[in-house]
């Protein structure tokens, strides 16, 4: 993968710490170039700065250079919500202090742990001072890898790179399929790309694109078609592909086209796979059915594109809701990284398929639902719900599949 690899196919990794304790100075010398200003003054880092690179071997990682936690004032307290923000998408902690241990950066590691996020402590500016002797001891006692660093001089650099590398969560290393666990070498999937205003001229929709590349990379044959074209390519060839997949807008009429006996599913639905939980998406979406007119739907896009026309998100599924729930719904949309803390007043939340964030960022919203009860679904499952199609959308997914068929479930009416 090279540098244009996006960004939420990359290793988040986020630096935490105290003002003043080196972070924006560790992170230049990581990447070796002046990507975060450096002060003696503390409050510098203002917002998270990004840093895409290469970490050879593991491939492609972004740095997340945070403002200090300990912020003072009203601006302060606005960096540190964006600061804490970053926790929801961090893949691997990186915990920096200039030698204390206290139960500030005891709070930071509890916080990243409480997430299953794997977490390396940096001392840094030991050429000025050796790290605390107890505060070692403990960190060894938690089993947390330690660097002895300075930025100043050097040092410790490619111990940390090392220990980066080292502390890499494992499913990250494995690199989930997207399609190509399901279409095995010499298959074929017929993709379907709708050509409209949100692709525009010369372009097509990133979703589409890892996903051709991925059945690439799984020795999958893969024919691209518009809608329009979907029967006659099927007539025309002499074997079935094994799935067809489509955007999800175009749901019912590639359903309409498309043998029973092929699979067909919507983008949308495959990135619920990818970067969320389909399973809990598939139980999300049954609450469609307790809907009732009056009732707020948070719709969450993980991208800030200029909504045009008839924007899925914006106007297509809540036109689609209120005419099955029969009366409107409140709908409030948040792009982005922004995410409400309160999801308590929401009877549903309808998130994309999160092509442009990270899986830590998509699963983080989906526990925080979880933790207040609140169901949450995904774009192409409820277009498909809606249509009345969602079963065949989901016969490649034996789980999520199970979910629906449960004989208990209240049936749509």
């Amino acid at each position: 993968m090279k540098e244009t690899t996006p960004k939420s196919m990359r290793l988040h990794v986020g630096l935490f710490g105290r003002r003043n304790v080196g972070k924006s100075s560790v992170l230049n010398a990581i990447t070796r170039q002046q990507v975060s200003i450096v002060s003696p003054q503390a409050g510098t880092t203002t917002d998270p700065v990004e840093k895409p690179m290469e970490l050879l071997p593991l491939g492609p990682v972004l740095f997340i250079d945070t403002a200090g936690i300990d912020d003072e004032g009203a601006l302060g307290k606005l960096r540190i919500q964006k600061t804490r923000k970053v926790f929801d998408r961090t893949d691997l902690g990186v915990i920096i202090t200039d030698g204390i241990w206290s139960d500030f950066e005891r709070h930071i590691l509890t916080e990243l742990q409480d997430r299953k996020i794997p977490v390396i402590a940096v001392f840094n500016k030991t050429d000025l001072a050796a790290p605390n002797p107890e505060a070692v001891a403990e960190l060894r006692r938690s089993s947390i890898p330690i660097v002895r660093a300075s930025a100043v001089t050097d040092t410790g650099v490619g111990d940390l790179r090392q220990a980066l590398l080292d502390s890499a969560p494992a499913d990250f290393l494995e690199s989930p399929a997207i399609l190509a666990d399901l279409v095995v070498p010499g298959e074929t999937a017929v993709l379907v790309v709708p050509i409209d205003k949100e692709a525009p001229k010369g372009r097509i929709i990133l979703p589409q694109v890892q996903t051709i590349r991925d059945l690439l990379d799984g020795d999958a044959c893969c024919m691209v078609v518009k809608e329009g074209d979907l029967r006659a390519v099927l007539d025309n060839l002499k074997r079935p592909p094994k799935i067809v997949v489509t955007d999800s807008q175009a749901f019912k009429k590639v359903a309409a086209d498309t043998p029973s006996e092929i699979w067909m599913t919507s983008f949308s639905i495959l990135f619920a796979r990818l970067k969320g939980d389909l399973v809990t998406q598939t139980q999300g979406t049954l609450a469609i059915e307790k809907l009732r007119p009056g009732d707020r739907v948070l719709v969450a896009e993980a991208c800030t594109h200029h909504p045009i026309g008839e924007d899925i998100g914006r106007v297509k599924i809540p036109r689609w809701l209120t005419d099955h729930v029969g009366g409107p719904l409140e709908f409030i949309t948040f792009q982005g990284r922004d995410f409400p803390e309160d999801l308590s007043s929401y009877k549903l939340v309808i998130h994309c398929g999160s092509c442009m964030s990270n899986r830590r960022l998509m699963l983080s919203r989906i526990l925080q639902c979880r933790k207040v009860g609140v169901p949450i679904t995904n774009y192409g499952l409820v277009i498909a719900y809606t249509l009345g199609i969602l079963e065949r959308a989901l016969e490649p997914f034996p789980a999520a599949l199970e979910v629906l068929r449960d004989p208990g479930r209240p049936k749509q009416s």
